[in-house]
């Protein structure tokens, strides 16, 4: 390849990566061992999905999805507000309605989140169908990426930045996408609004 192609590619890619946060990405191994998606983030919001558990309740115990109202339509309760509320939050807001009704005595009620449609992750770059995708419960920066169709024959998995913000802060982190799938580093479990940037490779 030309020399003035190479630097015009590098600068590029300097360009980018300064649109993409402040300073330059850094490699961040401990990254991959952070478990707690809740811990960041995990109100519900408008077009989420969540499963109740009413343990002993089969009737009781469904897939459910937030109205545009913030709310849903649970039995005997009827409408319950669940935006704003984390998963647990809304377990114990129902066992503790479910018992004052005194439909229940000392009910245990669980909510898993399945799919957080108003929290979305973005996969742009050397994919086959770039774009932004409802964040799923445990979805993973290689799991994401195959939500965007794959890596397209020029792209570089060994430098995909992933852009996460934190507070007034925005961290640009170097992944190994090869490294992941072949074992040698632990998948990187995504957060709401995280940035997936796959550059091309420079031949």
């Amino acid at each position: 390849m030309p020399r003035l192609l190479l630097i015009a590619r590098s600068l590029a890619l300097l360009t980018l990566s300064f649109a993409l946060g402040c300073g330059a990405p850094q490699s961040d191994p401990m990254l991959g061992e952070e478990s707690s998606l809740a811990a960041v983030d995990s109100k519900l919001g408008v077009g989420d999905f969540f499963s109740v558990t009413v343990y002993g309740e089969e009737e009781l115990s469904g897939t459910h999805q937030v109205g545009d109202d913030g709310a849903f339509l649970f039995p005997f309760l009827g409408r319950v507000i669940a935006e704003g509320k984390t998963p647990v939050e809304l377990g114990e807001h129902l066992a503790e309605e479910l018992e004052a009704q005194g439909y229940l005595r000392r009910p245990q009620v669980s909510v898993l989140v399945e799919e957080f449609a108003s929290k979305r992750v973005s996969v742009i770059g050397s994919v086959a169908r770039p774009g932004t995708f409802p964040l799923t419960s445990g979805l993973t920066i290689v799991q994401a990426i195959s939500l965007a169709g794959g890596f397209t024959s020029v792209a570089n998995a060994g430098e995909v930045v992933l852009t996460r913000r934190e507070g007034d802060k925005v961290r640009r982190i170097i992944v190994s996408i090869t490294r992941i799938t072949r074992g040698g580093a632990n998948d990187i479990p995504l957060r709401a609004g995280d940035l997936i940037f796959i550059p091309e490779r420079i031949f």
